[in-house]
């Protein structure tokens, strides 16, 4: 009982610090020039309740073994969170990547982020594109923006998404180290289904896969092979992350990018092309790097998917589509 005690003690504590205060638990091993969000607080006033001594979602796990918290719906106060974020005045870049016919999903992605994605927030979409010409017109909130960013084509399917990484840290050191606090890569054959806000923010978040949740971790489609650099062995691994989903703070996120599109180097030289490309990569760098917040599948789910009983809400959802008419050559 005792021990059971400080376990949850523990858990409170780290939730408090990790899910509302959003303190920092790692250092990035790469200096970034502004992280202006380093100690949140309470504003003086506010007033608030400790969270209740008891699990209000025993349906599903929502700590992680190193006590990170599992963001589910009924595990958060976002009345709470917001008061702690709204006056920082922060800024959220968001990369949306739309290379050939995939440009088409933009129109759906931008439209429903505007109605959930971190509503009342400065948000800042950074597209890349092939089909500059063919992007939409959308009617953007009050500090909201979109820059196109012009990108090669690609043969291959795969060779774009090798890619991501390594244009999201360009980025990152060439424009949002001074122009956003928090960074979110989103793929954009999804959809924003419900409420996505500002429980998600932390240092490094990871989204657990919705086709391997409840899955042995024995089935998990890691990189098996030694001579990857992706290779976790069979006895190790914790969950399986979606690629689809990538945020933390802007120095946390250039640290996971830099050294994913290092090991992907690694492996191009030595003519290994993991199974899942980045993903493989992101999923061995979280082995390593536990992310301090882990967003539940209702921040990705897949609409060919029927909703489970433990999914109250679905809020960000991939779209169905004829991947053979979609995707470049394989």
């Amino acid at each position: 009982m005792l021990l059971y005690g400080f376990v949850y003690f523990s858990y409170t504590f780290y939730w408090l610090r990790s899910g509302m205060h959003d303190a920092l638990e790692f250092t990035p091993s790469v200096e970034i020039k502004q992280d202006v969000n380093t100690d949140l607080r309470f504003p003086e006033g506010i007033k608030y309740n400790q969270p209740a001594v008891s699990n209000s979602r025993p349906d599903v796990t929502t700590v992680t073994p190193w006590l990170a918290p599992i963001m589910w719906e009924g595990t958060f106060d976002l009345s709470v969170i917001d008061a702690i974020y709204l006056h920082k005045n922060i800024t959220v870049a968001t990369t949306v990547f739309a290379l050939g016919k995939y440009v088409r999903f933009l129109k759906d992605f931008l439209e429903s982020a505007e109605q959930h994605f971190m509503v009342g927030y400065r948000v800042h979409y950074y597209l890349f594109t092939d089909r500059p010409d063919e992007v939409p017109v959308v009617t953007l909130g009050p500090g909201r923006q979109l820059t196109v960013i012009k990108t090669p084509s690609s043969d291959r399917w795969q060779e774009i998404t090798l890619r991501r990484m390594e244009m999201i840290e360009k980025l990152i050191e060439e424009r949002l180290v001074t122009e956003a606090d928090y960074i979110f890569s989103l793929d954009v054959d999804t959809k924003f289904c419900g409420h996505w806000g500002s429980e998600t923010l932390a240092d490094i978040i990871a989204v657990l896969h919705p086709g391997y949740f409840g899955t042995p971790q024995r089935e998990f489609p890691y990189e098996r092979r030694p001579e990857s650099v992706a290779f976790i062995p069979p006895e190790e691994g914790d969950y399986y992350y979606g690629g689809a989903v990538i945020g933390g703070r802007i120095g946390y996120v250039h640290k996971l990018t830099k050294t994913c599109h290092a090991q992907l180097d690694v492996d191009r030289a030595n003519q290994i092309e993991v199974a899942w490309q980045e993903e493989s990569h992101l999923n061995k760098y979280f082995l390593y790097n536990k992310p301090s917040k882990v967003l539940s599948p209702e921040y990705l789910w897949q609409d060919f998917k029927e909703k489970t009983s433990n999914m109250k809400v679905i809020r960000f959802s991939q779209v169905i589509k004829n991947y053979a008419e979609v995707r470049p050559n394989p």
